[in-house]
């Protein structure tokens, strides 16, 4: 846990700038984090704790006013007053009744339908679970009651127009993304959503965000010429973001630099890049991996090319690049781990501790199981979420902590906690929300394998105060899953967690095995050459004695 003046400083700051509305942070990455996952389980926690306190004054359940206080909820929540949620549909209920029939173009009865608050109800519940689309409703000119309209569409099938910015991001950005959506089949929403699509990085120095979209992951073929895809960079200035077109191929946010709102290429991937001002249509067919290509044929080969094959009948040959490495998967890890772990008789423990990897590679798929486990269960705290809209929210993570997560193999522990706390600061979001949201998405990221969403969220989980999950990052680190392996760096993360256990922290994994924290301490020290000697067992004959003053 973290320190008092700490827990005191960011609880001091969320009181002073929470709001009835969701205050938009300053980057993207600020306002995908700041996700109501956490605050619906807070709520959940609050309506429990409300039971508790009303069971001794109710006699009898009625199912009719637990529905009626469901309406009053959502009428309230999407701005129709209906006051109290008290469940007695009054004068300012019905009345909020016929404004929100209004809105939505039903009669404005007072009365509603069995649709009609279905659809009012399941749409609070969709809400609660965040994400771009709602962000970006909060922003537009009618609020929060534009998701009735724009939901009411898409269940008839319809295309709503967009409107506003999404959340955190500028409205040159915004309206970049719905112009890509327009000519592919995932919407703006899931465009956001899927891995690399967009990259946030300061690239001018002037201390704000700078966004680039790289459209080659869109699906979209109108983006594309023949070898490369559309790259939009975007560079802040005073007088908002100006856009830079490039077509490019396997870019990232560190092949550009900008001056001001003018960007250039750094360095030339892939066969070079050029900068256009419009799309090419339509790529040509690129030829099939791992086949042998005619140098007559196809465009030169990306410098420095490969040894030349002997030459047949006078035409060059040249071996095609052999396709990037998969990603290593920490299922597949653990399920090895586990093999091993009961072929040798059981964990190791800091007396028969042979190799030090090992040992702390059984310490991290431990910790993997408490976190999916705890996470499992906050999930089922959520009612009317399904696993699959948790999942699509907690993929924000990614592009939210990257800036974070490049960090971690050039600066030390308590540098990036300092930047990640500082970003807490920013969410605008409670403590309890935050680490409700972050237990969640360890929980959906180490399902999925996704190591960006689990990775991310154990950084939010220490940013948030929570010292003892730093030792999933040290895993991480010293594992080589998610970020480039270093033992060197995995030291920091380690000491940082093993510290606030001894400090009297509560574990955050296996509190029951006493031994834990002076085995990581051992096998972590071990892992970079030092010296890790067993411990003797407080058991044994040459321990020293004890004593207690109780």
């Amino acid at each position: 846990m973290f320190s008092h003046s700490l827990k005191t400083t960011l609880a001091a700051s969320f009181l002073l700038t929470s709001g009835t509305a969701p205050a938009m942070a300053d980057n993207l990455g600020a306002a995908l984090v700041g996700s109501i996952i956490g605050g619906v389980i807070v709520n959940e926690a609050n309506k429990n704790r409300a039971r508790k306190q009303t069971v001794t004054r109710q006699k009898t359940y009625s199912p009719a006013r637990a529905q009626n206080r469901e309406t009053q909820t959502a009428l309230n929540y999407f701005g129709f007053p209906a006051g109290t949620p008290d469940g007695v549909m009054g004068r300012k209920s019905r009345s909020a009744i016929a404004q929100y029939q209004g809105h939505m173009g039903f009669p404005a009865t007072g009365e509603l339908t069995p649709y009609e608050r279905d659809f009012l109800v399941s749409s609070y519940s969709r809400a609660q679970i965040g994400g771009p689309q709602v962000i970006k409703a909060m922003q537009g000119p009618t609020g929060v009651r534009g998701l009735l309209l724009t939901w009411r569409d898409e269940a008839t099938g319809v295309r709503s127009a967009s409107s506003g910015g999404y959340g955190g991001l500028p409205f040159e950005v915004s309206e970049a993304v719905d112009e890509i959506a327009a000519s592919a089949d995932p919407s703006a929403e899931q465009l956001l959503q899927r891995s690399g699509f967009m990259q946030l990085a300061d690239l001018n120095g002037d201390g704000k965000n700078d966004y680039m979209i790289d459209t080659s992951v869109s699906g979209s073929s109108f983006w594309c010429g023949a070898s490369h895809c559309s790259v939009m960079v975007f560079a802040s200035t005073p007088q908002g973001y100006q856009r830079n077109d490039f077509m490019a191929r396997g870019v990232t946010t560190a092949s550009f630099s900008c001056h001001q709102g003018v960007c250039r290429m750094t360095d030339t991937p892939a066969a070079g890049s050029v900068q256009a001002a419009a799309p090419t249509p339509a790529p040509a067919p690129a030829p099939a991996p791992g086949a042998t290509v005619l140098a007559s044929t196809v465009a030169p080969a990306p410098a420095p090319a490969p040894a030349p094959a002997q030459g047949l009948a006078g035409i060059q040959l040249f071996e095609q690049p052999a396709d990037a490495p998969t990603l290593a998967s920490l299922t597949s890890h653990c399920s090895k781990v586990s093999l091993l772990t009961s072929s040798n008789g059981g964990y190791m423990t800091v007396a028969d501790m042979r190799d030090p990897e090992l040992a702390l590679g059984e310490q991290f798929c431990l910790a993997r199981s408490y976190a999916i486990n705890s996470g499992e269960a906050l999930v089922a705290k959520i009612n009317g979420v399904t696993q699959a809209q948790v999942d699509s929210q907690c993929d924000a993570f990614g592009p939210a902590v990257q800036p974070y997560l490049a960090k971690l193999g050039s600066d030390g522990a308590e540098a990036v906690i300092s930047d990640v706390q500082k970003f807490v600061l920013q969410s605008n979001m409670s403590i309890d929300q935050l680490a409700n949201t972050a237990g969640i998405c360890l929980f959906s990221g180490y399902r999925r394998d996704n190591m960006d969403v689990a990775l991310g969220a154990a950084l939010i989980m220490v940013g948030v105060g929570q010292r003892p999950y730093a030792e999933l990052v040290g895993h991480h680190l010293a594992q080589g899953f998610g970020v480039v392996k270093s033992a060197d760096k995995a030291q920091g993360w380690y000491e940082t967690a093993i510290s606030a256990l001894e400090a009297g922290a509560t574990p955050a994994f296996a509190p029951g095995q006493p031994e834990r924290v002076a085995l990581i301490k051992a096998a972590s020290t071990g892992l970079v050459g030092g010296l890790a000697q067993p411990v003797p067992a407080a058991s044994t004959a040459s321990a020293l004695p004890t004593f207690s003053t109780d």
